[in-house]
C-alpha cells in the first residue's frame, strides 16, 4: 500500500471497543503499542531500532500510558512538596464516543491524561496525546480537585501523538513549567505522576534511560513504518492510565509527555515520553492552526524494496543497479509536484543530492530539513532516464 507524504492526515488507530471486564487493553503511539486509554484496539506493528541496546522483536507489544502529569514547584527542594505542587496541573481527560453510528447517546470509551500549560483569556490550554482524545464526540476533564469540566478539541498530531483541548479558565491558578528536554543527561531524575488503571495521583520516580531514542511508527497498520518518533527513554513506570501525562525533572519542570511501554511480560522499566522541545512547536502550529502543517509535495509513495523485482525493469525499467527509492504511484493535481511535472511511475532516489532509500527516509527529509516555501530538488528515474527537477514546497491546504 501506498502512502501520502502528508502523513499526518493518515489514521493511527483503529475504531476503539469498549473496555472489558476482565483486563485493560490500550491503544498506543508506536507500532504494536497498546495505547494508553481504557479502551480495548487492535495492536499495531513495532519495528526493530537498530540504535536499540537489545533488539525487539516483532511481536513486542509497546503499552501507552495515560497519567496526568503534575507541575511542580519549582525551585523546590524537597520532593514531596514538589509532587504536591505537580499534581494541580495534572488532569484527566475522558473520551466520549457514540455506542453505535446511529445512535446520538455517548458514553465513556476510554480515558486518559493531560498537562495544564497555559492560561489565555478566559481559556486553559491542555496538552495531551492524540490517542487519547480520538474519535471522541464529546471531551471531558477532570480537574485535580475533583471538578469535571466540558472540554473542547483544538487540533491534534496523528503523526506525533499530540493533541491540544481547551477549557473555561475560570479558577485555573496555576499551570505546569515546561522545561528544556534537550538538557536531560542518560541517568537524569525522571518522575511520572498519574493515574495508571484508573488510580489518580501515582507517583513514579526513575532515570532517563535514553535521551534520543527512535521507535518506528505504523499510522495506517499497514505492517510498514510511516515515522520514526523520537522519544525520552525512562525506566520510572508507565503504565496503562498514563498517557499524556507529563514526565518530570527533579526541578518539576515537564520534560516530555508520556506516550507509551513496553508491555512484554519478559520486560520491565522501558517507558517513553515525546521530549517536550519536540513538543513545543506541534504545540504552537495545533494552537494557531488547528493542526500541525508541514511541506507538501502532493505524492503517493511506495518503496522500492515493496515492489516486485519483476516490476523494476519490466515496469519502471530501472537500471540494474537501482535497488532503493520510492515510486510515484500517484500525482495531487494542482500540487507542487503537479507543477513541476512529476508523474505516476517515476522513480525517486534523491531529495537535495540526498540518497533516499525508501518512503520513510523521503517523509523524514522533508518533514525534519525543509520547510514551507522552501524549494527542493527531485532526481529520479523515468523509463529509465535518470532526470531532475526543482519544486516548491507548500502545504496541504
Amino acid at each position: 500500500m501506498g502512502y501520502y507524504d502528508e502523513t499526518e492526515t493518515n489514521q493511527r488507530y483503529k475504531e476503539p471497543k469498549k473496555r472489558g471486564k476482565k483486563g485493560y487493553f490500550f491503544t498506543g503511539f508506536v507500532g504494536a503499542v497498546i495505547g494508553a486509554v481504557t479502551v480495548t484496539a487492535a495492536t499495531p506493528y513495532l519495528y526493530n531500532n537498530e540504535n536499540a541496546q537489545a533488539p525487539i522483536s516483532q511481536n513486542t507489544k509497546v503499552e501507552g500510558t495515560s497519567m496526568p502529569v503534575s507541575q511542580s514547584i519549582k525551585g523546590t527542594t524537597d520532593l514531596a512538596e514538589m509532587i504536591q505542587g505537580a499534581k494541580e496541573v495534572v488532569v484527566g481527560v475522558m473520551n466520549y464516543q457514540a455506542s453505535d453510528p446511529f445512535s446520538a447517546n455517548v458514553q465513556e470509551a476510554g480515558s486518559g491524561s493531560g498537562v495544564i500549560y497555559k492560561k489565555a483569556g478566559n481559556k486553559a490550554y491542555i496538552i495531551t496525546n492524540n490517542h487519547v482524545v480520538q474519535d471522541a464526540k464529546k471531551l471531558q476533564v477532570k480537574l485535580s480537585n475533583g471538578t469535571v469540566v466540558e472540554a473542547n478539541l483544538i487540533g491534534t498530531d496523528p503523526l506525533m501523538d499530540l493533541a491540544v483541548v481547551a477549557i473555561d479558565g475560570t479558577g485555573i491558578n496555576k499551570i505546569a513549567t515546561l522545561g528544556n528536554s534537550d538538557n536531560m543527561r542518560v541517568g537524569d531524575q525522571a518522575i511520572a505522576i498519574g493515574n495508571p488503571l484508573g488510580l489518580e495521583g501515582t507517583v513514579t520516580e526513575g532515570i532517563i534511560s535514553s535521551k534520543d531514542r527512535e521507535i518506528p511508527v505504523d499510522l495506517d497498520q499497514n505492517g510498514q513504518p510511516d515515522w520514526e518518533a523520537q522519544v525520552l527513554q525512562t525506566d520510572a513506570s508507565i503504565n496503562p492510565g498514563n498517557s499524556g501525562g507529563a514526565l518530570l525533572n527533579a526541578n518539576g519542570e515537564v520534560i516530555g509527555i508520556n506516550s507509551s511501554k513496553i508491555a512484554e511480560e519478559t520486560v520491565e522499566g522501558i517507558g517513553f515520553a515525546i521530549p517536550i522541545n519536540v513538543a513545543k512547536p506541534i504545540i504552537e502550529s495545533i494552537e494557531k492552526y488547528g493542526e500541525v502543517k508541514r511541506p507538501f509535495v502532493g505524492v503517493e509513495l511506495k518503496s522500492l524494496e515493496d515492489v516486485p523485482s519483476y516490476a523494476l525493469q519490466n515496469t519502471l525499467k530501472l537500471p540494474n543497479d537501482v535497488k532503493t527509492g520510492v515510486v510515484i504511484l500517484g500525482v495531487t493535481p494542482t500540487s507542487p509536484a503537479a507543477k513541476a511535472g512529476l508523474q505516476e511511475m517515476d522513480v525517486v532516489v534523491e531529495l537535495d543530492g540526498q540518497k533516499i532509500e525508501n518512503s520513510l527516509q523521503f517523509r523524514k527529509y522533508l518533514y525534519e530539513k525543509k520547510k514551507i516555501g522552501d524549494d527542493i530538488s527531485v532526481t529520479y528515474y523515468r523509463s529509465g532516464k535518470k532526470m531532475e527537477k526543482s519544486l516548491k514546497l507548500s502545504t496541504a491546504n
